[in-house]
């Protein structure tokens, strides 16, 4: 696994833009949006490539026939330079990677390894007519407000999917993004906002404060995103763990149909 020239990102940012799966992750670190790494079987004749987001997303695409790079890749996941400083969650694409990956991820008695647990990726495609006719109104005596998202937000919002994990800081994010706030009680709760968009598409990323989960807030927040993206006529995008029940059951409530479920792993450190 060698470092890809940057001279080389746009015939690979072309060919992930064919994808049949969601690649926007990979597709912001090889547009520049965000600070992530390419990797490749040769840079002199690139044919394999791993993409890695700061996020800790990782894809695995192209060309799997190459025996060096699955030596190096299963050293890789083993974490065995000790490079990788976090989780990191990985799928791959063409589906010939599913057998690759089985057996690169097991041991000697072919056994699964301890380091990577196995999960599902799945992605969804946006109904229209779905949500409109499943829209929620908020209650007219809900303390909440919904607002466009601020640099005060993206500094403040607490979580895991928060916007300083994909824009590199608050002015790129007000600039280059957009995101809807719900402050309930005249504070923020949930915070929906763009972890990629471009001329035609918009990924939907979500996260609730702690102390107000179980209250619907992400929904609201959501709905105004998509609306955002209805009358600029973007399509929202979605994509989740398999067993994150809460994003899947969100995003069928907000009018999307799961289109595809991928092999996912989660690579431990």
């Amino acid at each position: 696994m060698k470092p890809l020239d940057p001279t080389a990102y746009s015939a690979l940012a072309a060919a992930l833009k064919t994808a049949p799966i969601n690649t926007l992750f990979a597709q912001a670190v090889v547009d520049g949006k965000v600070n992530g790494k390419v990797y490749t079987n040769n840079p002199a004749d690139p044919r394999t490539f791993y993409i890695v987001h700061p996020y800790g997303m990782s894809l695995l695409w192209g060309d799997s026939s190459h025996e060096d790079f699955h030596r190096q890749l299963k050293d890789h996941v083993a974490n065995v330079q000790g490079v990788r400083q976090g989780e990191e969650w990985l799928q791959a694409f063409p589906d010939s990677w599913d057998a690759v990956l089985d057996n690169l991820f097991r041991d000697e008695q072919q056994q699964p390894v301890a380091h990577v647990e196995r999960d599902t990726r799945l992605n969804f495609k946006f109904n229209a007519d779905k949500y409109r006719q499943q829209h929620k109104q908020l209650p007219a005596d809900a303390p909440v407000q919904i607002v466009t998202a601020t640099r005060n937000d993206y500094e403040q919002m607490t979580g895991t999917v928060i916007p300083v994990h994909f824009w590199a800081d608050a002015d790129e994010f007000v600039s280059q993004s957009v995101g809807y706030s719900v402050y309930y009680d005249n504070t923020l709760a949930s915070l929906a906002f763009a972890a990629f968009v471009n001329d035609e598409v918009l990924e939907i990323a979500i996260e609730t404060c702690t102390p107000f989960r179980g209250k619907g807030l992400a929904y609201h927040s959501c709905a105004a995103l998509i609306d955002y993206c209805l009358e600029r006529g973007l399509e929202p995008i979605w994509a989740c763990r398999g067993n994150n029940t809460g994003s899947r059951r969100l995003a069928q409530q907000l009018g999307f149909d799961i289109s595809r479920e991928l092999p996912y792993y989660k690579l431990l450190v």
